[in-house]
């Protein structure tokens, strides 16, 4: 048993492993990077096992900005070392290689809303699974949240084949969507109280859409919306005159998106924070698309949706948020701005040939836009509860 640095929380580790903070690098060049490029490593095994790619693997410099910016949310990253390792590091400074680190954990609060709610997600390599290290890191990012005073804890699990109703197969509380009961973190996360409250299935587009099926779906989309509303496309910014109602469109994808049972509040957003975001994507060497519609009566904004995509690799891309606000519904602007940001991304980045999202089972009208698009089936990811006590009622 050890603890961690800067706490009194013991850690039960099996024999020949140790837990460390993750150090915070200046930059990927400082030698303090070897955490966040390990955690990178491990992410990508990781994916390759569940999906065959590493298309939805974290980068390092993903983690490095994303762990640089603490305005929202309170973060910190341990990786577990072969104790080898860490003794070296402890003793004479020297960093761990890459193989060293066999897993890592991910403990975040937010902090400008939803303040009930700690997340903590545990990775292990798969050849070190089985021996305790998932469920140890899982404990000790639980005790870090409560400590803090969360009540309810939040984790997740991905998957690359949703299975079939029946015995193998756990259902989420929505009806809609499921998981594969026996599998690692299935089991683990049930066997600590978590409720599998929401499935979102994941999707993958083959690029190119046959220019017939894009022609069709914009002029019916076109024909139904009328001339009520208008589009504008962005690469890679959002103009100053319009980041206030880009904010309440992100705002309102935490009320209006489906969440399932996931006690899950608005979440605001304002116009400083879509610049951070903005910066976010620079930093991580991302490009972006953002299609808008824009309501002419009012000039608001009616719906929107995001692409976003690594430069340094140009064969896939994400589909990220798409919302049409509630009072704009039943006009297909759904079907528009995605139409529109296909056409973007076809210009921008023609060599692109797959793009990855993700919708609630449960969200039937936006995942009958995105399969008549094209997109298939690639697998599920599940939303993860734990409902605790006060921490007065637990003393």
């Amino acid at each position: 048993m050890s603890s961690v640095a800067g706490t009194s929380l013991p850690v039960v580790l099996p024999e020949g492993y140790a837990l460390v903070e993750a150090p915070h690098p200046a930059s990927l060049d400082d030698p303090d990077a070897w955490a966040y490029r390990a955690v990178a490593d491990v992410a990508r095994e990781i994916e390759l096992e569940t999906h065959g790619y590493d298309d939805l693997a974290v980068r390092p410099r993903d983690v490095l900005s994303g762990m640089d910016h603490q305005e929202y949310e309170a973060k910190r990253r341990f990786v577990v070392l072969r104790s080898a390792a860490a003794r070296a590091l402890a003793e004479d400074g020297a960093r761990p290689a890459v193989h060293d680190v066999v897993a890592h954990l991910y403990v975040g609060r937010p902090l400008t809303s939803n303040e009930h709610l700690g997340e903590a997600y545990a990775f292990v390599r798969p050849a070190e699974r089985g021996r305790g290290i998932g469920s140890a890191l899982l404990d000790l990012g639980e005790r870090l949240n409560l400590d803090a005073g969360r009540t309810v804890l939040f984790s997740d699990t991905s998957h690359g084949v949703e299975p079939p109703p029946g015995p193998g197969a756990l259902e989420a509380t929505t009806g809609a969507g499921r998981v594969p009961a026996d599998a690692p973190g299935p089991r683990l996360l049930r066997s600590r109280g978590y409720v599998l409250e929401q499935v979102e299935r994941h999707s993958v587009l083959d690029l190119p859409v046959p220019r017939e099926t894009l022609d069709a779906h914009r002029d019916a989309a076109r024909e139904r919306a009328g001339d009520d509303y208008r589009l504008h496309t962005w690469t890679d910014e959002v103009p100053d005159a319009w980041l206030d109602q880009v904010a309440l469109l992100f705002t309102r994808m935490s009320t209006d998106a489906p969440t399932g049972g996931v006690d899950y509040g608005e979440d605001p957003w304002d116009a400083r924070r879509v610049r951070i975001w903005v910066g976010e994507q620079a930093e991580r060497r991302n490009g972006f698309l953002v299609t808008v519609a824009e309501h002419v009566p009012t000039r608001t904004l009616a719906a929107f949706t995001v692409f976003a995509y690594p430069r340094e690799r140009d064969d896939f891309a994400f589909q990220e948020d798409t919302l049409v606000l509630r009072e704009h519904r039943g006009r297909r602007l759904g079907m528009l701005v995605k139409v529109a940001n296909l056409d973007a991304l076809a210009v921008e980045r023609p060599a692109t040939r797959r793009v990855h999202t993700w919708n609630a089972q449960e969200n039937d009208h936006m995942l009958a836009i995105n399969v008549a698009l094209g997109f298939r089936p690639a697998g599920v990811w599940a939303a993860w509860q734990r409902r605790t006590a006060p921490a007065q009622d637990r003393a």
